[in-house]
């Protein structure tokens, strides 16, 4: 599988929800819903774990990226990925990597 790298640095291709969309795999899928409602705090069913990556035009996308504010602003930059702004690393992009993925940062600084 190639490796798709989000806007914000994250691996997309190394996503459980990516995965299991990629693979049609209702067991991860559950799996990976049960993983995330203890880790993130939230009710997520094996239904909502979907996704075929962030950078995907198409509507099968993870509800937390649909509302993504690092997400929509690339987009409206239309950049690549956040790397090539001209305001990176900006304080949003910085809180979310901080919060989430710190290894991202790593990813964007060598593009």
């Amino acid at each position: 599988m190639k490796r798709i790298i989000a806007y914000c640095g994250i691996v997309c291709s190394d996503c459980g929800a990516f995965k299991a969309t990629q693979n049609n795999d209702d067991a991860e899928r559950k799996r990976v819903a049960e993983l995330w409602n203890k880790q993130y705090g939230k009710e997520y069913s094996p239904e909502d774990i979907n996704c075929n990556g962030c950078l995907t035009k198409g509507p099968i996308i993870f509800s937390y990226c649909k509302t993504c504010e690092i997400r929509k602003c690339a987009k409206e930059r239309n950049v690549k990925n956040c790397a090539y702004c001209e305001e990176y690393a900006c304080e949003k992009l910085l809180k979310l990597l901080n919060e989430f993925e710190p290894e991202a940062k790593e990813r964007l600084d060598e593009i």
